[in-house]
């Protein structure tokens, strides 16, 4: 029986173990936090979002990130401070602007397959993470934004995706909650939302009672391939104090699957994975009284001018996530950043209460194309399924299927 080795335990790394395990494989996840999902599969927008396919690709996105960069509250932020990952990461992110159609079009086909996948898993495993199958709710305020996600519908339409235009009276009727005036928007009913963290836990548990064997607070720190007799991974304790790095043993095959993680473990083995860590930030508001759960809406919404997105994760959760952050690896939670998500609430939502409001942060790995890395390496026994972006939560059950079929099918018993 093959031995992978997955390194990641966020949506990803799960998904992986999970689609290698139901092909007869031996499966070690190695994690570098005690649990899975403790970093960018903690709390992200919630939005299982095949009409969010869209990739950043576009020279609008450039000009807005220019003229924001003086903005501490903007939705696209990038810090001036020059480094050469940044600038070599921006560099081959313009030059796919020619292919912003063709990879949009790919991303909605391969979240659709994920979808299917995503829903079959929740089902078949019995896993609870509170998903709303209400639809995204996509709204704007002037006619030049509404008219360009009419272009961006016919895209996600080529890719299979149904979309359809709504008045300003069809939005208050898909969700009456949302206040304020807008100049129209889209509907895709068929999308839906959940706790990602909620998912990948308890998928982590299915993974485990399959016979998968999680090796926690593990920071890897060599990676040795040994040519036909496998690849060899060593480890030491993360945390204060020192730690003899140990190894883990021998693996038929390894599989990257560790987020902004994934560069640094790529470099070891001589591949060039160029991804770059976005930021963005959440807040979970409390619903503790009956007024905040009513004046909170159901349907999952996308600000399209704040760049914000909701979800309802049960009767007393309201999620709430946006900006995107250029800024290297960097976790720090700005309040000027977590400050304008509160403040979009309480014009939006005004009879919520905001008084018990959890900020968090996270990376998102994002490479140039906007597309995740799901491929073999340069050395055999070596593959990448890592670099999702905004994207992880919705596309990460079909990269597993994808990349667990290209294991399967090349590496030796």
């Amino acid at each position: 029986m093959p031995h992978i080795a997955v390194i990641g335990a966020g949506i990803t790394g799960m998904t992986t173990a999970y689609a290698l395990l139901n092909r007869g494989h031996k499966v070690t996840v190695i994690e570098r936090h005690p649990y899975p999902a403790m970093e960018t599969s903690f709390a992200n927008g919630g939005q299982l979002s095949v009409s969010n396919a869209e990739v950043w690709n576009h020279a609008s996105t450039v000009i807005k990130g220019l003229k924001w960069m003086t903005r501490k509250d903007a939705p696209l932020l990038v810090h001036p401070a020059p480094t050469w990952h940044k600038a070599s990461w921006m560099a081959e992110f313009v030059g796919q602007i020619p292919r912003y159609h063709v990879n949009t079009v790919e991303t909605v086909r391969l979240a659709l397959t994920a979808r299917k996948y995503m829903l079959e898993i929740a089902e078949k495993e019995h896993i609870d993470f509170n998903l709303e199958r209400r639809g995204i709710l996509h709204f704007y305020y002037n006619k030049a934004s509404f008219e360009h996600a009419g272009v961006v519908s016919q895209m996600l339409k080529e890719g299979g995706l149904d979309r359809h235009p709504v008045t300003q009276a069809e939005i208050k009727d898909i969700e009456p909650a949302l206040n304020g005036q807008f100049y129209g928007g889209y509907f895709t009913p068929s999308d839906s939302t959940g706790d990602i963290h909620k998912f990948t836990r308890g998928l982590a548990d299915v993974c485990a009672r399959l016979g998968m064997n999680f090796v926690g607070n593990a920071e890897v720190v060599r990676i040795t391939h040994l040519g036909g007799q496998g690849i060899e991974i060593a480890w030491q304790k993360k945390g204060p104090g020192e730690s003899t790095a140990q190894s883990l043993g021998r693996f038929d095959s390894v599989v990257m699957c560790a987020g902004v993680g994934t560069r640094r473990l790529a470099a070891m083995l001589g591949d060039r994975v160029n991804i770059y860590p976005v930021k963005g930030y959440s807040i979970t508001v409390h619903l503790d009284s009956e007024t905040s759960r009513k004046a909170v809406p159901w349907v999952s919404l996308l600000d399209d001018k704040a760049k914000i997105v909701t979800s309802r994760l049960g009767e007393d959760r309201f999620r709430v996530a946006g900006t995107a952050e250029f800024r290297g690896e960097n976790r720090d939670i700005r309040a000027d950043r977590i400050q304008p998500l509160v403040a979009w609430c309480r014009k939006l939502f005004p009879r919520m209460d905001t008084d018990r409001v959890i900020p968090w942060a996270g990376l998102r790995p994002m490479m140039p194309n906007m597309l995740p890395r799901v491929a073999k390496g340069r050395q055999e026994r070596v593959f990448y399924n890592s670099g999702h972006g905004h994207l992880g939560w919705t596309l990460s059950a079909a990269t597993a299927e994808i990349i667990a079929q290209q294991i399967t099918s090349e590496t030796p018993a």
